[in-house]
C-alpha cells in the first residue's frame, strides 16, 4: 500500500498552485481532478487581480505578496498567463448618488477615481450613458485563470509530482484521522488530505462527517467566442450585490438549511458586468444563486435572458452577441477570506478554500502553506486557519 505525503482534492488554479508549492518542497504529491478539462470557477473567472481593493493590514500584505508572485511566476512556470493591467469602470447606476458610491471606496489602499458620465464613456465607448449616474476608475490586474492552472499543473508534474482524473466520492476516515481519499474506482492512501475543491468543498467534508464554515454559491455567465467588438475597460458594477448575497446566506441562522439540500435561504442577484480576453472572448455575468444543493437544477434559457438583458443596459452592443450559458460553484467564507491550513479536531485533514473573489492572493498563499506543511510559523495562515476564534475579529473586515 503507497502512502503519499499529501493528496490535494481538486485541480482548479488553488488546487494546482498548492499541489506545484507542495511538490516544489520535496513533498510526494497527488493531485486528484475529475474532469480532464477544467469545468469549474478557475474555467469561469473572470480572472482580475483586485490588488487595489485591499483594507486591512492583513488583506494589504496578501495583495503585496500577490503583485510579487505573478511578476515572476509566468517565468517560472514557463507558461503564459497573460498578466496585463485593465482599466476597471465600476459603474453607478442612474439612480443612484455617485459621491455616495464614491465614499463606500474611500477606506480602500487605492480609492478609484471619480468620473463623470461624458469621462466613463471616453473611456469606455460601448457605455450607455443614459444607464450610469458616472462611474469609478482604478488600474487592476488580469490574467487568463485557465492558463494559469494549466501552467501551474504542467510545472507541478515537472516537479515530480503526480496527477490522477479520478472522482472523489469520499474520505478515508478512521475515528478522528483521515487517511486518505476515496475515488470511484479506488482508494488513495496519504499523510495528509487537503481540500482544494472550492465549491465542493464543503460537501467533501461534511460526508465525512466534519463541519466547516465554508459556503457555494451556484455562479452563471454568458461565454462568447471571439468577437470583433471591442471592450476597452473591464465593467463591474460599483455596488456588488454579491459579496452581501454571501454575506447574509452565511449567517448562523441558515446554518441548518444548508445540511439541507433544496433551500435557498436568499434570493438571487445579478451584477451585470462583462471582461474581453486577449483572444477577443467576452465572459458576461454574473448571475449568483444561493441553492444548498451542488446539483440543483438551473433554468439556463431563463437565467441567460436576465444576464443578456441586464448587460444590455450597460453596454448594448454586447446583449445579442453569440455565446453560451454557463454555470459553475464558487466557494466562500463568511467574512471574505479563505479558509486554510489544518481543520479542528481531526488529524491528516487540511483545507486551502474559500476563494470567493481574490484570485490576486491564492499563489503567496499556497507558498506560504507550503512552506507552514514543512513545520515553519506563518502568522497569516493562523489568521486564516479554520481554527480561528471568530471569522472577523482577528482581520478587522
Amino acid at each position: 500500500m503507497k502512502t503519499v505525503d499529501w493528496i490535494v482534492v481538486g485541480g482548479g488554479i488553488t488546487g494546482a498552485a498548492l499541489a506545484y508549492e507542495l511538490a516544489k518542497k520535496g513533498f510526494s504529491v497527488l493531485l486528484l481532478e475529475q474532469h480532464a478539462s477544467l469545468q469549474g470557477a478557475s474555467r469561469f473567472s473572470y480572472g482580475g487581480l483586485a490588488y487595489w481593493a485591499a483594507t486591512t493590514p492583513l488583506t494589504r500584505q496578501m495583495c503585496a505578496d500577490g503583485i510579487d508572485r505573478y511578476r515572476t511566476l509566468a517565468a517560472e512556470l514557463d507558461a503564459d498567463i497573460q498578466l496585463r493591467e485593465l482599466d476597471l469602470l465600476l459603474t453607478v447606476a442612474a439612480k443612484d448618488d455617485l459621491e455616495a458610491v464614491a465614499a463606500a471606496y474611500a477606506h480602500v489602499v487605492t480609492p478609484p477615481k471619480l468620473l463623470s458620465v461624458a469621462d466613463a464613456c471616453v473611456l469606455e465607448p460601448l457605455l450607455n450613458p443614459a444607464a450610469i449616474a458616472g462611474a469609478l476608475t482604478v488600474k487592476h490586474g488580469h490574467i487568463h485563470p485557465e492558463k494559469a492552472t494549466q501552467g501551474y499543473t504542467q510545472a507541478f508534474i515537472r516537479a515530480g509530482g503526480a496527477m490522477q482524473l479520478a472522482q472523489v466520492v469520499g474520505l478515508l476516515r478512521e475515528g478522528k484521522q483521515i487517511r486518505g481519499v476515496i475515488t470511484a474506482t479506488e482508494t488513495y492512501y496519504s499523510a495528509n488530505v487537503v481540500i482544494c475543491a472550492g465549491g465542493m468543498s464543503r460537501h467533501f467534508l461534511k460526508s465525512a462527517g466534519i463541519p466547516i464554515r465554508l459556503y457555494f454559491t451556484h455562479a452563471e455567465i454568458v461565454e462568447t467566442p471571439p468577437v470583433a467588438v471591442q471592450l476597452s475597460t473591464l465593467v463591474m458594477p460599483a455596488q456588488t450585490q454579491r459579496f452581501l448575497l454571501e454575506a447574509e446566506s452565511s449567517t448562523p441562522k441558515f446554518e441548518q438549511l444548508w445540511d439541507e439540500p433544496g433551500h435557498e435561504p436568499v434570493p438571487p442577484i445579478l451584477d451585470a458586468g462583462a471582461i474581453q480576453f486577449i483572444d477577443g472572448s467576452i465572459r458576461i455575468g454574473q448571475l449568483s444563486r444561493v441553492l444548498t444543493n451542488p446539483d440543483a437544477k438551473i433554468d439556463s434559457m431563463r437565467s441567460e435572458t436576465a444576464l443578456r438583458t441586464s448587460i444590455g443596459q450597460v453596454l448594448p452592443t454586447l446583449r445579442n452577441l453569440p455565446g453560451t450559458w454557463h454555470h459553475c460553484l464558487v466557494g466562500f467564507s463568511p467574512d471574505r477570506l479563505p479558509l486554510i491550513g489544518a481543520i479542528p479536531d481531526f488529524e491528516g485533514i487540511h483545507v486551502f478554500s474559500g476563494f470567493s473573489n481574490p484570485l490576486a492572493i491564492i499563489p503567496p498563499l499556497a507558498q506560504r502553506f507550503a512552506n507552514w506543511a514543512t513545520g515553519q510559523e506563518d502568522e497569516i495562515i493562523a489568521q486564516l486557519s479554520p481554527n480561528r476564534d471568530s471569522l472577523s475579529s482577528k482581520t478587522g473586515d
